[in-house]
């Protein structure tokens, strides 16, 4: 029968992944994250997707990014908002339980990452890896942190992207056709929670048909098949917003903001949070004015306009956006000081990661150019846009993986030169 050639899990990670959820959950009560932040009516309970949530689950649709009534809306990816409405609906919107639920989730999702983590890490480094790798992840309390602080897709993503990154490491010697579906599907799914992941998209694609070509393994066909898939998933959201807007809009339209918040006057690497909406009057009677298409498109100009006339400040901060993806962006008091190190172990754990990159290559381990072309291409849009660090939290598992390979190397060097 047709299937992927996965490593059987150990009983272990399995009971990994449940005291992961459990400890996770446990802090959620610990630390009363369920008292989300009730200022600026709620606002702070999943920000602009608690809202749309909040417009499904009262009849009004997939709408109102920033509460009011602006219309239909595209301002956020698909499946997060969803869940929060159907949470709201059963449990009352913006209520301490509804918070509870969708922080449990969030638990969820974060500690079924624990295995693909350790598949991943079986496949490209063996066992010893993996096993370490699905520890490091599943008691790891950064990795806690996004699953009970954020009400947001933050710990979904890393997921989705984990399985995308599995079942291209498979594809490499799948026969059959079901690897195919599976792969378009679940980019499919991860364009829709997160678009950004479509940066990955041409690597990966391109890095299984070279694996597959130098086995003598078809892949043409299997191309096809899953580009179909892909867009047969996306067809009926991008359907929706043609027929919402009156116009072809792929998947989100509020990059024009997003461009803006960290490309304008006060700009200097970071975000601008006081342009946004929710937090400028004016903005948001802009947006309201407007309406949301032509909002972005207003700010999109704005942000064009403004690095056509400054083009030297537009590479000096985006250098800094790159510093800041990988070093932690530092605190607003210090948004002048580039090398503010206060986020030590933010960038020793980007550096580490690295470092292990680099040896996989050197060593030619299974997937390492799938490590370099994710990490090289996902977090691209964020040295033009602005960092942050949950945008670095999708591609963690796989950070993990490296880290964790690294030091497993340096222990067994280490453990060889005592012993010689």
């Amino acid at each position: 029968m047709e299937r992927a050639n996965l490593p059987a899990i150990p009983r272990s990670v399995v009971w990994m992944a449940l005291l992961s959820f459990v400890l996770q959950v446990a802090m959620i009560g610990v630390f009363r994250q369920y008292h989300t932040r009730p200022g600026e009516d709620n606002f702070g309970f999943g920000f602009e997707m608690g809202r749309v949530g909040r417009s499904i689950a009262l009849g009004q649709g997939f709408s109102n990014p920033y509460g009011g009534n602006t219309g239909p809306s595209a301002w956020e990816p698909l499946p997060y908002p969803y869940l929060i409405a159907g949470v709201f609906k059963i449990f009352g919107i913006y209520t301490y339980a509804s918070a509870w639920v969708l922080l449990s989730i969030n638990c969820v999702f974060a500690a079924l990452t624990t295995i693909p983590v350790y598949l991943i890490a079986h496949r490209t480094f063996g066992p010893q890896v993996a096993i370490w790798s699905a520890r490091a992840w599943a008691f790891n309390p950064y990795v806690w942190y996004w699953s009970i602080h954020w009400i947001w897709d933050t710990t979904l993503t890393p997921l989705i992207l984990a399985l995308i990154f599995l079942v291209a490491l498979e594809l490499e010697q799948w026969q059959g056709w079901r690897g195919w579906i599976l792969f378009g599907a679940l980019f499919a799914v991860g364009a829709l929670a997160n678009p950004t992941m479509l940066a990955f998209l041409p690597f990966c694609g391109l890095w299984v048909w070279r694996q597959r070509f130098r086995r003598g393994l078809p892949s043409l066909a299997g191309v096809v098949l899953s580009s179909f898939v892909f867009f047969l998933v996306l067809s009926p959201w991008l359907v929706r917003n043609y027929e919402a807007f009156g116009r072809f809009v792929f998947i989100r339209d509020d990059f024009g903001l997003q461009f803006r918040l960290g490309n304008n006057n006060l700009a200097d690497g970071m975000l601008i949070a006081t342009l946004q909406p929710n937090l400028n009057k004016l903005e948001l009677e802009k947006f309201e004015r407007l309406g949301e298409i032509a909002y972005e498109a207003e700010c999109r100009r704005l942000a064009f306009e403004w690095i056509r006339a400054h083009p030297g400040r537009f590479a000096v901060i985006s250098i800094k956006r790159f510093f800041y993806y990988w070093n932690g962006v530092p605190r607003p008091t210090d948004s002048t000081a580039p090398w503010d190190f206060r986020s030590s172990l933010f960038l020793a754990s980007s550096v580490l990661a690295i470092w292990g990159l680099v040896r996989a290559l050197r060593q030619k381990r299974p997937g390492a150019w799938l490590f370099a072309g994710l990490i090289l291409t996902y977090p691209t849009v964020y040295y033009f846009v602005y960092p942050h660090a949950r945008y670095r939290h999708p591609i963690e598992p796989e950070l993990f993986i490296l880290l964790v390979f690294l030091l497993c190397e340096a222990r067994s060097r280490t453990t060889r030169g005592i012993a010689d």
